[in-house]
């Protein structure tokens, strides 16, 4: 046995996940090559086997990674595993991903974060259904550096014929999708052939141990030289002590960030310069790079939502948009199924989304294909999906997994995953199934095909309340972030479509009627419509929301009658109360109070911008569907 190889500091890092069918032993071939090359810890290896004994249990090296009991027991990985080493060349995260079918969300998982692959292949058992689906799930991660290692050849007497006929049949399977492996190796993890040693049972093999391929992959580019990606977690703003910071948070996926740049949010567009960089309780760092948690302020106090993903203006954008065609891998236990609603989680966006139409089904073990409109469990899928608001992302050839990788919820689980390929414009259907609709296009098929969902958000308070001055703002902070948005007032009704009315109570509950019925129509036709009426009367308003549906915001405007007495910018009180305005409300008409808004904004508390953030907020919250207001 040669000397134990001594791996030196190295900066260069690849991540390397090990796959294949359950039993054909990846955590043996892991476990043999960090004996052998010397990584394990000092005592590691014979605290092992000291177990082993004591249990009266065959010493494995796939021990050393299975570290969960009833892994052990049952000599299966059901999790995945990382491990750390180095070598000449560069430092390794070595990822052990789960064999079993029952576990295959877990091996998908833990090969999100690979950039190259090691295939095992029981040389006494051949190519078995799992080998090739997990060759199928590597190239639709888009993880197409790949050594075959053909395991456990001590079992086939380390036959040349056993191993040239695996590598002739699973060469063409990965033919077929396209991925051309780096190399075909012999290798026997129990007896260490070929592993980080070469090994002399194999006069016949000429080409490189596992380590050596290892270290002849190709780099990958580090994910700070890639354009910069951070998804917004959220967004803070503190006030203690006079501090008027809000600071955007998130994780930065790939490039950098310095302050002063200037950055730009997807999907809304929004632009701004970065102040300062944000950090808890350690020194500021001069840069922030890819991996590392950030915070930074801005130098304009623009409105951020979780969801955007913040990029630099001298950088490529993202793609936006509501379709896009992807390759996703199905796990969940129902079907995935067109026209169902499911939650796509890009970064860290969540926005419902339907399959519009299943493009091809792939048995990913023999590679048929089936024409269906739902995919089972454990069925890869080529479709298109139609997300119900415009979303940034990435495509496959990006390279920052985080953006251009996505899952797919189901109820309350993740049933599935994939990566996007293709970002499509809202007009380009697939012909063969596109559906004309014989009448006029419903509210829900608009929506879907606009990406864009209609809302009334009625202002109801007295004059001088505050109504008409944090509705404009709303609707120019809306307008910024690509809501398509409208102020509806009375003086606009007034002077045209209610000009044929006056100020008494039956005029006023028809005016009411009619401005609720124009916000409906703005609704269904994809706008956020802001009304601001004083609507006093609890009756006008409950028809106002039986005429706009379920898109509907009640919202108090509160103020005091002193307060808006005392404000009073069209000095309307004082002439109601000189008599020259007569059924004035508040002063000779009564003003029934809402009993349950959605939302109140009492402008004696809060100012005029508190209002205009609290209000902005919950629209955009209520567009992205959370229904907890």
């Amino acid at each position: 046995m040669a000397e134990p190889y001594t791996a030196p500091e190295n900066e260069e890092l690849l991540n390397i996940v090990t796959v294949g069918h359950v039993d054909h032993g990846k955590s043996t071939v892991i476990g043999r090559l960090l004996a052998d090359a010397g990584a394990l810890p000092q005592g590691k290896l014979e605290a092992i086997r000291e177990n082993c004994r004591r249990n009266s249990k065959p010493f494995e090296y796939a021990f050393l990674l299975d570290a969960l009991h009833n892994e052990q027991d049952q000599g299966i990985t059901i999790d995945t595993a990382r491990c750390f080493f180095k070598s000449d060349k560069r430092r390794y995260i070595i990822i052990d991903a789960p064999g079993h079918i029952e576990f295959l969300k877990n091996m998908v998982t833990g090969a999100s974060r690979a950039e190259a692959a090691l295939m095992v292949i029981d040389a006494s058992r051949g190519v078995e259904e799992n080998t090739r689906r997990h060759g199928y799930f590597l190239s639709m991660l888009g993880i197409t550096q790949v050594a075959v290692l053909v395991n456990k050849m001590d079992l086939a007497d380390y036959r040349e014929d056993v191993f040239r006929s695996i590598e002739a049949e699973f060469t063409d399977f990965l033919e077929k999708i396209h991925i051309a492996p780096a190399a075909f190796i012999p290798v026997s993890g129990m007896e260490g052939d070929n592993i980080a040693l070469r090994s002399d049972r194999t006069p016949w093999y000429a080409g490189p141990t596992v380590l050596e391929q290892m270290d002849a992959f190709a780099p990958v580019p580090s994910p700070e030289r890639r354009p910069f990606r951070m998804p917004v977690q959220g967004v803070y703003k503190f006030t203690g002590g006079g501090d008027e910071r809000r600071i955007v948070a998130g994780t930065l996926e790939a490039g950098s960030l310095r302050a002063g740049a200037r950055s730009v949010f997807w999907p809304s567009g929004t632009k701004t310069a970065v102040s300062s960089l944000e950090v808890f309780a350690a020194p500021v760092p001069e840069k922030f790079t890819a991996g590392q948690a950030a915070g930074f302020t801005m130098a304009e106090q623009i409105f951020i939502r979780r969801g955007e993903i913040a990029c630099l203006e001298s950088e490529n954008a993202p793609f936006v948009g509501v379709r896009l065609r992807a390759n996703v891998f199905w796990l969940g236990r129902e079907p995935l199924r067109v026209g169902r609603r499911y939650y796509f989680k890009c970064g860290t966006a969540k926005v419902e989304a339907r399959p519009e139409t299943i493009l091809r089904v792939v048995d990913a073990s023999s590679l048929d294909n089936v024409d269906r409109d739902y995919v089972d469990k454990n069925e890869v899928a080529e479709l298109i999906l139609r997300l119900d608001r415009p979303t940034a992302f990435d495509t496959a050839e990006s390279g920052c997994d985080a953006t251009r990788r996505f899952v797919l919820v189901d109820g309350y689980e993740i049933a599935g995953g994939g990566i996007v390929t293709q970002a499509l414009a809202a007009e380009d259907y697939d012909q063969r199934n596109l559906r004309w609709s014989a009448g006029a296009m419903t509210g829900e098929e608009r929506r879907a095909a606009t990406g864009r969902r209609g809302l009334v958000v009625w202002l109801t308070g007295l004059s001088g309340s505050g109504k008409t001055t944090i509705a404009q703002e709303t609707e120019r902070r809306l307008i910024e972030r690509g809501v398509a948005a409208y102020l509806l007032d009375g003086d606009k009704l007034r002077r045209g479509l209610c000009g044929d009315l006056g100020f008494s109570d039956e005029d006023r509950a028809e005016n009411i009627r009619r401005a609720a019925e124009t916000a409906g129509l703005f609704a269904d036709a994809g706008l956020v419509t802001l009304c601001t009426f004083i609507s006093p009367f609890a009756a006008g308003r409950r028809k106002a929301r039986e005429i706009a549906g379920e898109d509907f915001l009640e919202v108090w405007v509160r103020a005091s009658l002193e307060t808006c007495m005392a404000r009073d910018p069209k000095k309307l009180y004082q002439k109601a109360l000189d008599g020259k305005i007569h059924s004035f409300t508040g002063i000779d008409s009564p003003y029934e109070e809402p009993a349950a808004p959605e939302l109140i904004l009492d402008t004696e508390t809060r100012s005029e911008a508190e209002c205009v953030d609290l209000l902005t907020e919950t629209i955009l919250r209520f567009l992205e569907g959370d229904a907890a207001l």
